[in-house]
């Protein structure tokens, strides 16, 4: 299975029967995260929307009962901003939900003005990356119990530029909303690049695989500054695609049966900006080995969490 009967086009009809699934979705409020939601809860998964705000949580997964009665839609808080919250989200998600089969990494900031997280980091390295890796760790044992489970993390075409500088990684010296952006997206890649290497090292059959939306109608773009606003919402109006569209590459990565770890998706369109979700490649960069383990043994240090997948076996 892979694709419909839509001309070889993978779209949400291709995504299989989900009955017996549980999905937690960060940033699931709006959306990318709130499209798959709908479309994964509308297939039978018991969707987990986790959010920093749980009123906005609470109201998507209103929407989502409405569009499809029976869907099971729970909402948790979780404010990636903070290290206390993600373990506290973690407990509570692993105590509500001990089998988790899909664990989708999806929110995330672009470009707002210089901020720091609870616990003092850069706001988009600590958001888009430093917390979900904290969350993954944390949920990992509910993760690698279930065969066939999958991590799906959601980078952006904005990864190119990107470069890991180690010895600023919190932007102290120096603050670019694009190049902080930049590398945290980049970041993203090289976690679930070296993740996967760690599960498939463990005979666990878990597998991690990353996404990029394109160009997408979201909400994502609001903090762009000056004239990059409106430049942003013209390409956002004439190149890019809906939310709805933007969520198959996720989707994809997420219930395919055909998809294997360590894999990257996007939208197979010219410049990957739009189009139906296939296999794409991401920047050299993303492939350094050494960058990809380094930035582990930071994020370790810095999150106070490590991935203890040694003593496992298949």
């Amino acid at each position: 299975m892979g694709n419909d009967n839509s001309g070889g086009r993978w779209t949400a009809a291709a995504v299989p029967d989900q009955h017996g699934r549980t999905a937690v979705i960060t940033g699931a409020n709006t959306g990318i995260g709130f499209e798959a939601a709908k479309v994964l809860a509308g297939r039978g998964a018991t969707v987990v929307l986790a959010c920093r705000r749980l009123d906005l949580a609470d109201q998507a997964a209103d929407r989502i009962r409405a569009d499809t009665p029976a869907a099971d839609v729970r909402t948790a808080h979780l404010d990636l901003a903070s290290l206390a919250s993600v373990r506290a989200a973690a407990e509570q998600l692993g105590a509500d939900h001990p089998r988790i089969d899909l664990l989708i990494n999806n929110a995330g900031l672009m470009m707002p003005p210089l901020g720091r997280t609870e616990d003092g980091f850069e706001l988009q390295f600590g958001v888009n990356h430093l917390g979900h890796f904290a969350l993954t760790g944390l949920l990992l044992d509910h993760l690698t119990a279930v065969p066939g489970s999958r991590i799906v993390t959601v980078s952006s075409n904005g990864h190119r530029p990107g470069v890991i500088n180690f010895d600023d990684l919190q932007s102290e010296r120096g603050y670019g909303r694009l190049r902080a952006y930049a590398q945290s997206k980049l970041a993203n890649l090289l976690f679930t690049y070296e993740l996967q290497r760690r599960l498939a090292g463990a005979g666990v059959e878990t597998i991690a695989v990353a996404v990029h939306p394109g160009i997408s109608r979201t909400e994502l773009g609001r903090h762009m500054p000056g004239p990059l606003g409106p430049i942003a919402g013209l390409m956002m109006r004439f190149m890019g695609q809906g939310a709805e569209k933007g969520a198959l590459p996720t989707l994809r990565a997420a219930t395919d049966p055909a998809v294997r770890g360590g894999q990257y998706y996007g939208p197979g369109g010219p410049g990957e900006r739009a189009g139906y979700p296939e296999l794409v490649q991401s920047s050299a960069r993303s492939h350094d080995e050494a960058a990809q383990r380094r930035l582990w043994a930071e994020s370790e240090r810095l999150t106070g969490v490590s991935y203890d997948l040694t003593s496992r076996t298949s």
